[in-house]
């Protein structure tokens, strides 16, 4: 009976000493990716809609998608590391490496240029120096549009009202910018693909092309950020990552057509609304796709931000090191 109570015992104890020491089933990897329901983040918008991005990891990585309307909602994602991996702009961009005091860096390009400086039909302006006294809508203050539109007024002798000039400039939204023009209360708008596109297919005439307004359109619209913490603990999610943005760049520049009914189509199925073929076409004529990243456009963009007070120091470390 003893020997029988002592074998139970032994058979008991083993038991539970094999369950504290099985492992714990490993959890699944997440990959928090933000992004805007843009053309300019077309490789982003391909990449979910086509699941190319989930199928290159293994299968316990699992993709968040997150869509931001704004760079600086963005950012605050990142800071509360709810975002891993974002395309974003690069003014947005170089505020979060600044304000994170680099632990957000540049991985690579997205897209450059794909922007246009437009006027009303019945707007007398020519050139640069016709925005003496007229309004100029931008789609939000301290964004890349609007410190294009600070170099361009810099460069042609101008300046905004609020630092004793003759142009007033308007933060609008974007959708709401050919109503304001119709009604006479702005004269003109610098604004990013595809609302340039839908602004002359309402009527407005382009004043700067997208090779017009900055650095004959090299100049950076859209980057791609990460979380050097999540770089650090997962280099190997961020290669794939890379190594799908890359291809995604180059069928977005060899398949042009067909790349863009997948991301027109993505728009539909996000946002309940697609874009006229026309104006996907105009739009993705203006857009650049690249993984490269101007260097001097973003030291351009962080001397503009922190001259105007968006920054309070410039960047360093901005691109990540791989």
């Amino acid at each position: 009976m003893k020997k029988g109570k002592f074998s139970v015992t032994i058979a008991l104890t083993a038991l539970a000493l094999g369950l504290a020491s099985a492992p714990a089933a490993a959890k699944d990897t997440e990959v928090n990716i933000g992004y805007f329901n843009n053309v300019t983040h077309a490789q982003a918008l391909y990449m979910k809609a086509t699941g190319s991005l989930e199928e290159a990891l293994p299968d316990d990585v699992t993709i968040n998608w997150t869509a931001f309307n704004a760079g600086p909602a963005e950012v605050e994602a990142l800071f509360a590391e709810d975002i891993d991996i974002g395309y974003i702009g690069p003014v947005p961009a170089i505020t979060a490496n600044v304000r994170s005091a680099g632990d957000v860096t540049v991985l690579c390009g997205a897209a450059q240029a794909g922007a246009i400086l437009v006027k009303s039909p019945d707007a007398e302006i020519e050139s640069v120096a016709d925005l003496d006294g007229k309004t100029v809508a931008i789609p939000q203050l301290g964004n890349t549009q609007h410190l294009c539109l600070l170099k361009l007024l810099s460069d042609n002798g101008l300046a905004p009202v609020d630092q004793g000039g003759t142009v007033t400039v308007a933060a609008v939204e974007n959708a709401d910018v050919l109503n304001m023009m119709d009604q006479g209360n702005i004269d003109a708008a610098l604004v990013p693909e595809p609302w340039g596109a839908t602004l002359l297919n309402g009527g407005a005439e382009i004043v700067l092309d997208y090779d017009e307004v900055y650095m004959d359109g090299d100049y950076p619209v859209t980057v791609v950020v990460v979380r050097n913490e999540f770089l650090e603990e997962h280099p190997d999610i961020v290669d794939t990552f890379y190594e799908k943005h890359t291809e995604t760049t180059s069928l977005l520049l060899e398949n042009t057509d067909e790349a863009a009914t997948v991301v027109n189509e993505e728009l539909n199925e996000a946002t309940g609304k697609s874009l006229e073929p026309s104006i996907l076409t105009d739009a993705f004529g203006r857009i650049i796709f690249s993984d490269e990243v101007s260097e001097e456009a973003m030291q351009d963009f962080a001397d503009i931000s922190l001259e105007q007070g968006f920054i309070l120091e410039s960047f360093e470390n901005l691109f990540t090191e791989r």
